[in-house]
């Protein structure tokens, strides 16, 4: 009896990365290409046209992130195997990815084999967190929860934007920025913007 190949879904807005990827799972002949997706959006609709066995999402793309992209798909079809698929290996991101129901999470620069391995191993059900990532998560997990209203004032603070006009964004008093913001400092472990904006980049909570 022929086993069925692995069908792949590949989903990166970078066209050397994405016929890279291509080029490896081409190569593999238990495994074959079911589609390739250029954003976000285009990851959620293909994967709905094919449903591929084992989804590959980088973590940045336009019109829909990587992480908003996995969500999406996990809603609809919560038995989706994604791999997160990144250069990026901010503790924030890694817990992000995993929240929304990633299966595994490789870094772009992984050995070849590495990738094809993480293929077949969330195609069997099995979760692939390396080492790296896994003690990235432990870091993330440790670390005190930003509340979504804190994470909003935090993104506003390293675009720049001060207390009043932070409030004006988020419609809110300047007392009650004022608060989110030394909630912010001391669930961060600083005591100035530059040094919350630095942390939260360092941690992938904010892209710079």
């Amino acid at each position: 009896m022929t086993l069925s190949p692995i069908r792949v879904l590949i989903a990166d807005d970078h066209p050397i990365i994405r016929n890279g990827l291509a080029m490896i799972v081409n190569l593999k002949p238990e495994m074959t290409i079911a589609a390739e997706a250029t954003n976000g959006l285009e990851a959620v609709e293909l994967f709905r046209q094919h449903q591929p066995d084992v989804t590959l999402m980088d973590l940045r793309m336009p019109h829909m992130t990587g992480v908003e992209a996995t969500s999406a798909i996990r809603q609809e079809f919560p038995d989706a195997r994604v791999i997160i698929l990144t250069t990026y290996d901010g503790n924030e991101n890694v817990y992000r990815g995993l929240q929304a129901g990633a299966k595994g999470y490789i870094l772009k620069d992984a050995p070849l084999d590495e990738i094809v391995r993480a293929i077949h191993i969330v195609h069997m059900g099995a979760n692939y967190i390396p080492p790296v990532i896994g003690a990235k998560l432990v870091e993330r997990l440790e670390q005190p929860q930003l509340s979504n209203r804190e994470h909003d004032v935090l993104l506003l603070i390293a675009e720049g934007k001060n207390n009043q006009q932070v409030a004006t964004v988020l419609r809110i008093q300047e007392g009650t920025v004022k608060f989110h913001i030394n909630k912010i400092f001391s669930k961060l472990g600083v005591s100035d913007r530059a040094q919350a904006t630095l942390v939260a980049i360092k941690r992938g909570i904010v892209n710079p």
